[in-house]
């Protein structure tokens, strides 16, 4: 009885997917499956967006997917603070739920929280994307009214993220080469690194420090980090020179 009941609930999300209409111009491969799996999971959760963040343990973290460009601008921001409940599923290993962005997140993501509470959200849910103990994401659901996810809904949740993990490990075992997607999730992981490395060295510090002066700075100009790394790398921006 419950393998049945396992067996229905991932037929029901999986057709929750599959009839979500791709994105133009990207009807193929992981990448289209995860903008699909977002939107979806947006519908069936009644939230305001639903965005993907592939993590990994050296620090390197990058927005795959979202339902919407505002969603993933949400995404983005945790990104460059270093804070949010992305950063905390992932680091925990446990779903993080905030019903009630107003009550005590203010505190815990001091800079995060007052940022998107002004873009309209008002709770969040955060799932991360794990198999055992290998980690490999997070899963986060925005809502514009507070409130808890419904039973229903947190099994939904949880659903989508466990089939979003099949997707992302599917795309492994290809070789994450059909769109070149999952191998560069913020559009360039070798150029991330790269300028990380010649932040560290103008500016003599750790390699970590040399994130934070990136994050610093993409918070700061409004500007998204891996677009920060590509001005680096590009010596159109240097970190031992006066900052405008």
């Amino acid at each position: 009885m419950r393998v049945t009941a396992v067996g229905d609930r991932y037929a029901r999300v999986e057709a929750l997917i599959s009839s979500e209409p791709a994105a133009d111009g990207d009807t193929h491969g992981v990448s289209a499956g995860m903008h699909r799996l977002c939107s979806a999971a947006a519908r069936a959760l009644s939230a305001s967006g639903t965005g993907l963040t592939v993590m990994a343990d050296s620090g390197l973290r990058g927005v795959t997917a979202a339902s919407d460009a505002p969603t993933e601008r949400l995404e983005e921001l945790q990104l460059t603070l270093g804070e949010g409940p992305c950063i905390d599923a992932y680091g925990s290993m446990r779903p993080v739920l905030v019903p009630d962005l107003a009550d005590g997140a203010m505190t815990r993501w001091p800079v995060y929280a007052p940022a998107v509470h002004a873009e309209g959200v008002r709770a969040v849910f955060a799932f991360p994307l794990q198999v055992g103990a290998a980690r490999l994401g997070v899963m986060d659901v925005f809502r514009s009214e507070t409130g808890m996810l419904s039973p229903d809904e947190l099994t939904l949740a949880l659903t989508f993220a466990e089939i979003a993990v099949a997707t992302l490990l599917d795309g492994h075992d290809r070789g994450g080469a059909a769109d070149g997607w999952l191998d560069d999730p913020l559009g360039s992981r070798a150029e991330l690194f790269q300028a990380q490395g010649m932040v560290m060295v103008q500016l003599r510090v750790s390699l970590a420090e040399a994130m934070v002066r990136m994050r610093a700075h993409a918070f700061v100009h409004d500007l998204r980090l891996y677009d920060v790394a590509a001005d680096v790398v590009a010596r159109r921006l240097s970190f031992d020179t006066p900052q405008p």
